[in-house]
């Protein structure tokens, strides 16, 4: 790389002083509109922004040759850093030195005090003086489980989080009656964030297929039926209320066929007696009945069967029609080439149609948005498609997608999948209907109302506005490109509220900015929060492996450790989810000591002792 002299040192160092000073006058009266608490933040992140917004690779490894700095670290306090670096290259050079050593040093000090300070504010401390807090998602079961809830906050979880997605008022208050219940039992505050669900862009329905089951065998590699095919028949129930018995738990092999038949026929069942039945594929199948209880009749057969309703069975000569077979769910299958018609229809599908498989969203507004060429994820990512056409017909949208990728073989698209739309100016609220009303009842029960798909500083303003109460706590959910791409903005309109911080929402983020980019994006997302002296929350599938199966992967544990670098790590739900919260508050007590945000702290590592 070519050398940089010390004047040119100086001259670059200048410029960018004065092109942050000239770009932070642009912002004046934003930051003056912020709560006093976060002024400082508001100019700092400001100024990065502005360091962001050029190519500064070149002045960065020129300053760390001549000893000055790597300006790798200078989030917590921007124009200071770049003043200090100006100071040691003048010194370099004998001259003296333009900036305060004391204001840059008091400056530098306090931006990581602050940081601290709207962490406890909003997210509260740890028992252990963690660095890291711990939120743990609550499952349905912590409404009635009160053990489950204390298990969680004796193993480090500092923060319980409810997602409003799920369930509803009555399940959220046992929960929080749990939680606090649970508080006073450890002796130490555990606060309540809860998500909003918000605009959840979906596909609509799917017409059900014809009511069949199958009764099915299976078999070993060499075709030997291993465990018989099974029906397990009922009477039809007289009243529309009459609950029908259940299959009998714990038969070998495939699950029981329920059918339903008169209950005449079913009176003179006998146990040995052979049922025939003529299947929808015309074939013959027998049965017989190996178990009869005033209930239900277990029958079983050497051959697979599909029953529909309507299906004959035959025993001693006296027939009887099946009924009570649910229709079958369907699924569009789509591979890579294919065309879909995207619809602001939202009756259900109807895959019997020739040509073109066409099926409704569930927010028909986001149809009437997507122009050529943008992007349409469904189901997480695993079908990627781009728009080829809009057609309006009358007060109907069509967008016709061309499919660009799906997993080998092709996959499924079901009914009530998620749509994600990366390219699409979107024009929803922040907060449905729904979300106002829980934002209600989070403001009456909750410590932090943590909002999803958040784009704009518009959005952030739409939320600000319904806030129930000034001490609320609010997390913005950063899982968008848009999001991400207005970030500086975002967070300069969400410091005009004092307990404030982001959650890195990785789910939908990944799925919109592709796997390639999650190196690096959350890491950004990090850094800009820093810059604004706000908490950060990581969140989705850390630990999920452990979580789930009891058993952690290398690399998931190798990703934990980075999520630690925010001040607080969310984990989900899962059967192990207890040996997941006591090992990342094992992680987050060491690497504390070892670790502040991204720099390394220089600590003895007493491994490496060979006296």
């Amino acid at each position: 790389m070519e050398d940089i002299g010390m004047d040119d040192l100086l001259k670059e160092l200048d410029e960018l002083l004065e092109g942050m000073a000239d770009h932070a006058k642009q912002y004046e009266d934003k930051i003056a509109k912020v709560h006093p608490r976060h002024t400082v933040g508001a100019e700092n992140v400001v100024d990065y922004a502005y360091l962001r917004g050029h190519d500064h690779s070149k002045l960065q490894a020129a300053l760390s040759r001549v000893g000055a700095t790597r300006l790798s670290t200078t989030e917590p306090c921007v124009r200071a850093r770049i003043q200090a670096a100006h100071n040691v290259v003048s010194s370099i050079q004998g001259k003296e030195m333009k900036y305060s050593f004391a204001e840059i040093n008091h400056k530098m000090a306090k931006a990581d005090d602050l940081l601290e300070e709207h962490s406890e504010l909003l997210l509260g401390t740890s028992p252990n003086e963690s660095p890291a807090l711990i939120m743990v998602t609550l499952p349905a079961e912590a409404a009635e489980d009160y053990e489950l809830v204390l298990g969680f906050a004796q193993a480090g979880m500092d923060l319980a989080r409810i997602n409003c997605a799920h369930d509803g008022p009555e399940v959220w208050k046992k929960m929080i009656a749990n939680v606090r219940r649970a508080e006073k039992e450890i002796g130490h505050k555990l606060d309540i964030s809860m998500d909003l669900a918000g605009p959840k862009i979906r596909t609509a329905g799917i017409a059900d297929g014809p009511a069949v089951g199958r009764a099915r065998v299976t078999r070993d590699e060499a075709g030997v039926v291993l465990t018989r095919s099974k029906l397990w028949i009922t009477r039809k129930p007289y009243t529309t209320d009459t609950a029908q018995p259940p299959v009998p738990e714990g038969l070998p092999g495939r699950p029981a066929l329920p059918v339903q038949v008169d209950a005449g026929w079913f009176d003179r069942l006998t146990v040995g007696a052979q049922i025939m039945v003529h299947d929808t594929r015309g074939s013959r199948r027998y049965f017989t009945v190996t178990d009869l209880t005033p209930d239900g009749a277990l029958a079983q057969g050497e051959r697979n069967a599909y029953i529909a309703d309507g299906t004959l069975l035959e025993c001693v000569y006296e027939r009887t029609r099946v009924s009570g077979i649910p229709t079958t769910t369907r699924k569009l299958r789509l591979e890579a080439g294919d065309k879909l018609i995207l619809t602001t229809d939202q009756s259900d599908a109807d895959l019997e149609l020739p040509g073109v498989p066409k099926i409704g969203c569930t927010l028909p507004v986001a149809v009437t948005a997507i122009k050529v060429g943008e992007e349409v994820l469904f189901d997480d990512g695993a079908i990627a498609s781009h728009a080829i056409s809009v057609d309006k017909r009358g007060e109907e949208t069509e967008v016709t997608l061309e499919i660009d990728r799906t997993k080998v073989g092709g996959a499924n698209l079901a009914a009530y999948k998620g749509i994600n739309l990366p390219d699409t100016e979107l024009p929803l609220p922040s907060l449905t209907e729904e979300d106002e009303e829980n934002l209600k009842f989070i403001g009456e029960y909750a410590d932090i109302a943590a909002v999803s798909f958040i784009r704009t500083p518009e959005d952030v303003a739409y939320v600000l506005e319904r806030m129930p109460r000034e001490d609320l706590g609010l997390l913005l959910k950063i899982e968008t490109i848009p999001g991400f791409e207005n970030l500086p903005l975002v967070l300069l309109e969400g410091l005009q509220h004092e307990r404030f911080g982001v959650m890195i929402a990785r789910g939908d983020l990944a799925v919109e900015l592709g796997f390639a980019r999650m190196a690096e994006v959350p890491q950004q997302i990090q850094a800009v929060a820093e810059a604004a002296h706000i908490p950060t929350v990581m969140a989705t599938q850390i630990l999920e492996n452990l979580a789930k199966n009891g058993l952690p992967s290398r690399a998931e544990i190798t990703d934990a450790a980075v999520a630690l670098r925010s001040e607080c790590v969310m984990l989900n739900k899962g059967p192990h989810i207890t040996d997941a919260i006591k090992i990342l508050d094992k992680m987050a007590k060491k690497l504390g000591k070892s670790q502040r945000k991204n720099r390394i702290m220089l600590r003895h590592i007493h491994s490496w002792d060979r006296d």
